[in-house]
């Protein structure tokens, strides 16, 4: 009994030796292909990307196309690598299709995104450089690439939107006119008569530097609060000098108010009245 235990061990180590052997080897070329492999594939996407530049074609579009060759050329490594230990490449196409679809069924999302991307490269409701407003979200676009598309907003903040939903919601394209419309609010005191202060806020924004001289800023009443007049003033600008007209346009309204002795009501506390008994 001992030695039949014996022999079984000696015939599995043997078996494991041979594993080792032809499999160990395979696998680490394998391991190899994939490191040497996805360094190619950089520095041939880098290539490629430079080349679709240098040919005059659209940076959205060379982003997208760069994007997908990449992916590809990856795969195409990995394809290899399982080739070298000894996957049936045509087996493993075969099952990547169906795991595809499957995964795609369940992930309709993504397909949607990936076809809103393809819908936005060639329709170009917009392209890298723009200024766009989709849905409320407000900034420059960045980056076009197959799922989803980056805008930097004056803020400087990186909104990544999903492609599907660029394309479901409202895109405004600000670019396509050079300018966009500033939503400033200052207030008036109710003693003071409108067209005054109004031609004092006309005139201190002539003196801000890149406000547009047409068309012209449109200023009104808006609202009325318990302490003053609410005026909305609508200068427009070009889109790249968003926040600095913006403090410009404050900082030049606070002084002419102070000019003409514009007085803003405050509250400094809160008065309590008499408790009746």
């Amino acid at each position: 009994m001992e030695n039949l235990s014996t022999d079984k061990l000696n015939k599995y180590l043997e078996q494991f030796t041979d594993w080792v052997v032809v499999f160990v080897p395979k696998i680490l070329l394998a391991i190899l292909i994939i490191i040497i492999g996805l360094w190619i594939v950089k520095r041939v996407s880098r290539l490629i990307r430079t080349s679709i530049t240098k040919a005059n074609i659209s940076t959205e579009v060379s982003s997208f196309l760069g994007s997908i060759i990449d992916n590809a050329l990856k795969l195409a490594v990995f394809l290899l690598a399982a080739s070298i230990i000894g996957f049936e490449v045509s087996s493993l196409l075969a099952l990547l299709a169906a795991v595809g679809f499957a995964v795609g069924m369940a992930l309709q999302g993504f397909l949607g995104n990936f076809a809103s991307g393809i819908t936005i490269v060639f329709l170009k409701p917009y392209k890298v450089g723009d200024w766009v407003e989709i849905g409320e979200k407000f900034g420059k676009v960045q980056d076009i690439e197959i799922f989803n598309t980056t805008i930097m907003t004056p803020n400087e903040k990186t909104l990544i939107i999903p492609n599907g939903k660029v394309t479901e919601d409202t895109i405004t394209n600000f670019s396509t006119t050079g300018r966009t419309r500033l939503e400033l609010k200052v207030t008036m005191p109710y003693e003071e008569e409108y067209a005054k202060v109004e031609t004092i806020i006309r005139d201190a924004l002539n003196d801000v530097p890149n406000i547009l001289p047409e068309p012209e800023p449109m200023i009104g009443i808006e609202s009325y609060d318990s302490h003053n007049i609410l005026v909305a003033v609508r200068p427009y600008i070009h889109p790249d000098n968003y926040w600095q007209v913006t403090y410009d346009a404050y900082a030049a309204i606070k002084k002419s108010y102070h000019q003409y002795g514009i007085k803003v009501a405050y509250s400094e506390g809160v008065e309590l009245g008499p408790v009746g008994a």
